[in-house]
């Protein structure tokens, strides 16, 4: 512990000497949604090599770097690419992040992924305010010694998406005409997308979406006090009932299209705070 503590540390302060201004908003671009750094300006990039102890970004629609500056007016920091379970990280290296923004002071996490709708009412394109999670991931980031200046040992998950903030969200898409879904996230290790009777398992108990991220980064970030906003985007219809054989290259070409209505929804939310 003492050792990650040191290694987060030094990451902070490496970053606090390179950022143009204190950020208060953290955003975590999943794949195929890193377009939205496009949108912040004064722009501060550095490449996540670039940055002590970081891991590195492997899987394709993950940039690999950081960009902080300005967004709707407000001082932020966007993670461009997320690191996986299954890539081989371990669930302190894959939280890592969380916790360098949590010393750099962050208040408010943006976490967006893609995501298979289960839910027979979604469609490819869909947005999802996420209400809630179930962790099937098999791991834990809070698992071992418990640092007490970083977060209490048993953490209350049960406004883990923060309710003022999936309000504002669903408030700001439907000012601007942008149609939103809502419901309950499952994350799976990966990387091998689901089998139908998996996903057929999945929906009944309780899933509206499935991926294979988020959920670890959310634990910490609840951890560390910080109030998480999540918002999935629907890439490929994965009901179990109508087998369809999966793609990652349709995963990034379905984000691509979204994209531009994430971006939005999240710079009207971000104009908020």
């Amino acid at each position: 512990m003492d050792n990650l503590r040191a290694k987060m540390e030094f990451a902070a302060s490496f970053l606090n000497k390179r950022l143009s201004c204190p950020p208060k908003v953290g955003i975590i671009l999943g794949t195929g949604l890193g377009g939205l750094t496009a949108k912040i300006t004064e722009q501060v990039v550095i490449p996540y090599k670039d940055i002590p102890y970081f891991p590195r970004a492997t899987v394709k629609g993950h940039a690999g770097k950081l960009v902080s500056g300005q967004l709707a007016a407000r001082p932020v920091v966007a993670f461009g690419g997320r690191f996986h379970y299954y890539e081989g990280y371990t669930m302190g290296e894959i939280t890592f992040p969380i916790r360098v923004m949590q010393l750099l002071g962050i208040k408010y996490l943006i976490i967006t992924n893609a995501a298979g709708g289960m839910n027979p009412d979604f469609t490819t394109g869909d947005l999802m305010i996420i209400q809630d999670h179930i962790n099937l991931m098999g791991d834990n980031p809070l698992i071992g010694p418990n640092d007490p200046e970083l977060g209490p040992r048993f953490p209350e998950l049960s406004q883990a998406y923060n309710y003022e903030l999936r309000q504002l969200a669903i408030r700001k898409a439907a000012e601007a005409g942008i149609s939103v879904k809502k419901g309950v996230y499952v994350a799976v290790p990966g990387p091998n997308f689901e089998t139908p009777a998996e996903l057929i398992f999945l929906a009944r108990i309780g899933g509206d979406a499935v991926g294979m991220s988020t959920v670890p980064e959310v634990i910490a970030a609840c951890h560390a006090g910080l109030k998480v906003l999540g918002i999935s985007c629907i890439t490929n219809k994965a009901d179990g009932h109508h087998p369809h054989a999966a793609d990652h290259e349709e995963v990034l070409a379905a984000a691509a299209r979204a994209g531009g209505r994430l971006q939005q929804l999240v710079e009207l939310v971000v104009s908020d705070l």
